[in-house]
């Protein structure tokens, strides 16, 4: 029998949709003790909106509760009670919008998925870590399950439990560990920085994230890939339908490519799949005419006067800057490697991108580091890296100066 199974047999699954149930609850919830463990359930690829559909807690002295927010609607009477301990969650990003909308926002996490990376597990999903930790086998057969669905079934339910009932116990895994390898500053440095991020935030021009859109060459076929998503955009949002399931990227795509002059080449187009694809046909054909006749054409990337060029094509328009960038790069390496964690969690790759692009003058660590601080890496990383970086950069700027005296 496996664990979901067990779950499932011990019970206790009831899911709080009434007045009466969340005030039991929240009686509950506040008798415990020590930190709450936090998930929450949406329906990615099912729904347009990426609100809760089920928020699990559980606390030592209070149990497991499973709670519908779409009965209950705003949790801010739990945010009385759990706001000022700490929440842990795993991978913490993924689930604070949706709990920002039910007025739930903690001011102290801990994220286990954040510290197994910091701490260079090599797998950091749920399952991994509470398997090297705990050596319990946990399935995630309903990770991408339609948490929209009413009633919820028993079995999705055990394993929505078990995602917080065993996460207390990592967490205090996970601590003695940080503790261990001199993380720990570093680590709640990383906590605290998730919590001042601006998450979900929808980016200019989000059709431009269209797959395939890097093959559409003129801005007469963007303009048509634009006018279909927006049009999908508004159809997906009016029906809480996933934009893909009425029309999948792929598809969208293969239309702006062919760009078809009638309703009859759209029709027959036989890349023109989905299941909104010929029911709503008439929408699809007007946005298609739209983007053929329209005067505002956008441009092949946006404009940008910031923007710097693709990191690969800077050895042909800025060698002195790619050479900054790989030595650096080559430091960044090997130093992740001695402090046993990705080295992008030593420094993401844009922010070492930034500071070769245009360095602070004169070089110096001090420099670097302020100018890390500016784009926003923590205190920790950059007391790890604001020497060794000046150091690469100098060290560039010397063989570019070699260079240029060769070529004279």
């Amino acid at each position: 029998m496996g664990l979901d199974a067990d779950r499932l047999k011990a019970g206790g699954l009831e899911v709080i949709e009434t007045e009466a149930q969340l005030q039991a609850a929240l009686d509950r919830l506040a008798a415990g003790t020590g930190p709450v463990a936090v998930d929450a359930e949406r329906a990615s690829g099912y729904r347009y909106s990426e609100r809760a559909y089920l928020v699990q807690l559980y606390r030592r002295g209070s149990g497991t509760l499973l709670i519908d927010p779409i009965a209950t609607g705003s949790l801010a009477r739990l945010q009385e009670i759990i706001g000022d301990e700490e929440w842990i969650f795993h991978a913490a990003t993924q689930d604070l919008p949706c709990l920002r909308e039910l007025d739930l926002d903690p001011s102290l996490i801990f994220d286990t998925e954040l510290a197994a990376r910091l701490l260079g597990y090599e797998r950091v999903g749920l399952g991994a870590v509470i398997e090297r930790l705990l050596g319990i086998s946990l399935e995630k057969a309903h990770s991408a399950a339609d948490w929209s669905t009413r009633p919820l079934p028993e079995t999705w339910l055990a394993y929505a439990a078990l995602d917080v009932e065993l996460l207390i116990d990592v967490r205090d895994q996970l601590h003695q560990e940080l503790i261990d390898a001199e993380k720990l500053d570093a680590a709640r440095e990383e906590f605290a920085d998730i919590l001042t991020r601006e998450l979900g935030v929808k980016k200019p021009d989000p059709w431009r994230r269209i797959g395939g859109i890097s093959r559409l060459r003129s801005p007469r076929a963007l303009a048509v890939a634009r006018e279909l998503w927006l049009s999908r955009d508004e159809a997906a949002r009016g029906t809480d339908t996933a934009p893909g399931r009425l029309f999948p990227d792929r598809a969208l795509a293969a239309v702006a490519t062919a760009m078809p002059r009638t309703r009859g080449e759209l029709a027959r187009l036989k890349e023109f799949t989905g299941r909104a694809s010929r029911t709503q046909l008439d929408r699809w054909w007007g946005a298609v005419e739209r983007g053929l006749t329209t005067e505002e054409l956008p441009p092949q990337a946006p404009r940008d006067p910031d923007r710097m060029p693709h990191h690969r094509q800077w050895e042909q328009r800025s060698p002195e800057a790619d050479r900054r960038l790989k030595l650096a790069r080559e430091f960044l390496v090997a130093h992740a490697e001695t402090l046993h964690m990705p080295v992008e969690n030593l420094l993401t790759p844009e922010l070492l991108r930034r500071a070769a692009w245009v360095p602070r003058q004169p070089v110096s660590a001090d420099a670097v580091a302020e100018h890390l601080r500016e784009l926003g890496a923590r205190a920790w990383q950059t007391s790890e890296v604001a020497q060794g970086i000046a150091s690469a950069f100098v060290e560039a700027d010397q063989l570019t100066s070699v260079q240029n005296d060769e070529d004279s």
